[in-house]
């Protein structure tokens, strides 16, 4: 079966995390027997295939980053392009991931999710999360591999049943809040590791001062 992924990530496919675990989620999918198309709205230039694909096809899966809380504004400007299907059968799928660690910060945009399917004549199959995915294009080549092979397996599951199970989501989401102890030992530890890496990284980038200066604090 083939499956239809339209990327609502607004980086470039080369700069892009939603990039990366498509890649992964794909492989995955794959693996079973199972084929794909990807479309990158970033690329403003397949919105029109994007669509046709979406129209030719009953088998889709959205994946996109999480933005101000729920979905990007170049995705939804494509959405608003889709006439809704007249024939039932279609069943769009989500794959949602975000910068910040605890699935909570992910449900909002989830709850939305739920009900698009039925604004464009389609059937509901699941949304998958994970947060926690900031560091994916900052960290070297081992870790990365490490941190998509999770995407890897859930492709391998979604193959079976073209649906995301509700139980299975939650469990690899993660947790859904960090524990008191954990963000005690975050205020006391972990901000200031954390503080140092990204310095770190941003000196990289190529950032010549530190990343709280304030040049304009005496105004």
């Amino acid at each position: 079966m083939l499956l239809v992924i339209i990327s609502g990530a607004t980086r470039a496919k080369n700069q892009s995390n939603t990039a990366k675990i498509i890649e992964a989620f794909r492989k995955g999918y794959e693996s079973k027997g199972h084929t794909t198309e990807v479309w990158y709205l970033a690329d403003r230039s397949q919105w029109e295939m994007a669509r046709a694909a979406f129209y030719k096809n009953d088998n889709i899966l959205f994946a996109l980053p999480l933005y101000v809380e729920n979905i990007p504004g170049s995705m939804l400007e494509f959405l608003e392009t889709i006439e809704k299907k007249k024939e039932a059968g279609t069943k769009i799928a989500f794959l949602l991931q975000g910068g910040f660690p605890e699935a909570s910060q992910l449900r909002c945009c989830e709850t939305y999710l739920e009900t698009l399917p039925a604004m464009l004549g389609c059937e509901y199959a699941g949304t998958l999360l994970k947060g926690d995915m900031f560091g994916l294009s900052l960290v070297d080549d081992k870790q990365r591999v490490k941190a998509l092979q999770p995407f890897e397996e859930m492709g391998k599951r979604f193959a079976k049943t073209h649906s995301f199970n509700k139980e299975e989501v939650n469990q690899f989401a993660g947790p859904e809040f960090f524990p008191k102890g954990v963000l005690r030992g975050f205020h006391l530890i972990g901000r200031h590791i954390q503080r140092i890496f990204m310095n770190k990284i941003a000196k990289s980038l190529g950032c010549k001062q530190k990343l709280d200066v304030r040049p304009y604090g005496h105004i």
